[in-house]
């Protein structure tokens, strides 16, 4: 399992440890990941979905997992989370039709 947000692609960095003597070494910055679990309200169930915690903050100022999947770029969005996107969408092309 890679290490990359399913919802905003945030996924690992690369750069220095710096000693006192301002010796390099390369390190990773690690994304902090967490399995979670968003009530969809539009699709009836819960969604499960590997996010960083700034995502799940973007998540929870935009009013729930179906605002943000509605308003986000397909680009950074997962394989999963865009089948998720379509089902959304789908669902609430057809509730206002």
């Amino acid at each position: 399992m890679s290490r990359v947000c399913e919802l905003t692609g945030k996924g690992v960095m690369s750069g220095n440890n710096v000693s006192h003597a301002l010796n390099r070494t390369r390190r990773r910055f690690l994304p902090n990941l967490q399995q979670v679990s968003l009530p969809s309200e539009v699709l009836g169930r819960a969604l499960r979905l590997r996010i960083c915690t700034q995502a799940l903050r973007s998540v929870e100022h935009r009013g729930g997992i179906d605002a943000f999947l509605l308003n986000a770029s397909d680009k950074d969005l997962s394989q999963k989370a865009l089948k998720l996107k379509k089902q959304v969408v789908a669902r609430t092309q057809a509730a206002t039709a």
